[in-house]
């Protein structure tokens, strides 16, 4: 069995003996909290072992590489560069996938006390424009294109609309982007609790908001989660194909592999071939994956010819992580598969198994609050905390709450209560153990002629037919009912259609009448962000659009 996360001993039996008498965990302190920003955390990594490697591009033939000392050094460059441009607290956007630069601006920008504006790569002109008009950006840093769309082109359409957008600089010129640092210009004093990145969330309910992250929010998020997933205090090599303008590949991976003076291994994107190279040749021990980019790595007809040895520890979030799938990777890659929670308002993680949990709880939970976070579950009228095993919302305070949404008060109102208590929107319930587990979205919740309907259970369900690979539950306008229930599924074999009367059925046999789709739709692909989360909201505007229709009513 694996040797657990890396709390003290004191606190993690913490963990196993607390016992709760309602859906209320009381914050754990034991793990002291670092009062650190983002570049006071590169710093002092490069003081304890200046000679590490600490980033590697990870391209199939090579790539750039840094050691701590080298990394630091950059980031400095970068700070000095950015300090001749831009004032204090300005925000400076990047627009680009997965290149060692994401580094440097991000501690760059941190210890110039600017704000970095991550941006999807995949936008197109329309959603730069939203990102940028709404952050009030007054630089952009971008790539020449991605995937064939041509990215400076998009930035000069957009331009015009822009006032407060200064200065436009390619990612290819980033070399004489740092030879204007003047290496004598002092940095400003920079405070753990100022604004260090703005992200943008991943819209899976429709319009973005910008949420703010302070540096001892994301430092110490990065640092606990890493240490729950495995990642030792030194010498850890992390793999990290995840999108970096997401805070699992930013914080999580970038940050966190800084906070535990790791490797960070950054792949340009996600293929399975790449990676298995990359942690063959950098002997990779840890990484996020996302389940089903593990899958697409067990069923790899290639995996036999790579060397994964060294792997000890993979993290997964964004959906549930089947107990199957556990076992497959202790049994196939000999590593651990711990499951985690969060969101981008809460700085990433806070909730997360042990590596040495019971299967069970691997795989039907969320884990246990990470240290310094206080969960409630809470009645969403009374903000009270339900009793244990009931369902309510998943509400969380502590130092990872963002600071807000950027220029959105009423938004941000709605989200944090004036006690400090941030809204999840997440449904969930807890154990005495303090457990979580998560059972659906209040916003996806269907109301059905006046009974709540929770979309998650009955996605559950469908998902053991043996014929449909994923589905999706979602209420459609009905002029009798309010609502109706619409299924939307994917078969297992492409093009081929599941006989809606026998899907009906198999849901009658587990659950109540109300509770059953009438409505069933096929489609050959479902709508998820690149972190692997369901945007429900595309499927309801396609089908109100009548842009798909119903394969049958049953």
């Amino acid at each position: 069995m694996p040797d657990g996360d890396h709390l003290p001993i004191e606190a993690r039996a913490a963990y196993r003996t607390r016992r709760l008498t309602v859906s209320h965990w009381p914050a754990d302190t034991s793990e002291p909290l670092l009062d650190w920003t983002l570049g006071e955390a590169l710093r002092q990594a490069a003081a304890a072992e200046p000679d590490r490697t600490a980033l590697v591009e990870g391209l199939a033939e090579g790539g750039r590489r840094w050691t701590y000392a080298e990394l630091l050094a950059d980031a400095e460059r970068t700070a000095k560069a950015l300090a001749t441009r831009f004032a204090p607290g300005e925000r400076v956007a990047f627009w680009a996938a997965n290149v060692p630069e994401w580094q440097l601006m991000l501690y760059g920008c941190a210890m110039a006390g600017l704000v970095l504006v991550t941006v999807n790569p995949a936008y197109k002109a329309r959603e730069l424009d939203y990102v940028l008009s709404k952050s009030g950006a007054s630089g952009l840093f971008l790539m020449d294109s991605y995937r064939g769309y041509d990215a400076i082109a998009a930035s000069q359409m957009v331009r015009p609309n822009l006032p407060k957008l200064r200065e436009v600089i390619r990612i290819g010129d980033f070399d004489r982007f740092l030879a204007d640092a003047d290496p004598d210009r002092s940095l400003p004093d920079v405070d753990p609790t100022d604004p260090c990145v703005i992200m943008f969330t991943s819209g899976t309910t429709g319009a973005q908001k910008g949420v703010i992250f302070h540096h001892r929010g994301v430092t110490n998020m990065a640092r606990f989660t890493q240490a729950r997933g495995g990642l030792p205090d030194s010498g850890g090599v992390f793999v990290n194909p995840m999108p970096m303008f997401h805070i699992g590949a930013l914080g999580h991976a970038g940050v966190g592999a800084v906070m535990h003076r790791a490797t960070h291994v950054l792949v340009p994107e996600w293929n399975p071939v790449l990676y298995m190279t990359l942690v063959e040749r950098e002997r990779g021990s840890y990484s996020l994956l996302v389940p089903t980019m593990i899958e697409a790595l067990l069923a790899h007809p290639a995996r036999a010819a790579h060397d994964l040895s060294s792997l000890k520890a993979l993290v997964s979030g964004a959906s549930v992580v089947e107990a199957s799938l556990i076992r497959r990777t202790w049994a196939e890659l000999g590593c651990s598969l711990c499951n985690i929670f969060g969101q981008t308002e809460m700085q990433g993680v806070v909730t997360g198994v042990h590596r040495d949990d019971d299967l069970s709880d691997q795989a039907e939970t969320l884990g246990q609050p990470m240290p310094h976070v206080e969960l409630m579950i809470a009645d969403p009228e009374t903000m009270e905390p339900v009793a244990l095993h009931q369902r309510g919302e998943i509400c969380v305070r502590g130092y990872q709450t963002m600071i807000g949404y950027f220029d959105m008060p009423a938004e941000t109102a709605r989200t944090l209560t004036p006690d400090g208590w941030l809204r999840s929107g997440d449904l969930g319930s807890m154990d005495e153990r303090g457990f979580v587990k998560i059972t659906g979205r209040i916003k996806d919740m269907i109301i059905r002629g006046g009974e709540n309907i929770y979309p998650r259970e009955i996605e559950e369900l469908l998902m053991e037919h043996p014929q449909i690979a994923n589905a999706l539950v979602v209420g459609i306008p009905d002029d009798y009912w309010g609502e109706k229930v619409a299924a939307v599924i994917l078969p297992r074999i492409p093009n081929h259609n599941i006989d809606p009367a026998e899907l009906h059925d198999f849901c009658r046999a587990h659950l109540a009448s109300y509770k059953t789709p009438r409505t069933w739709y096929f489609v050959d692909s479902l709508p998820f962000t690149e972190t692997g989360k369901a945007q429900k909201f595309k499927l309801i505007q396609a089908i109100c659009d009548g842009e798909l229709l119903p394969s049958a009513e049953t």
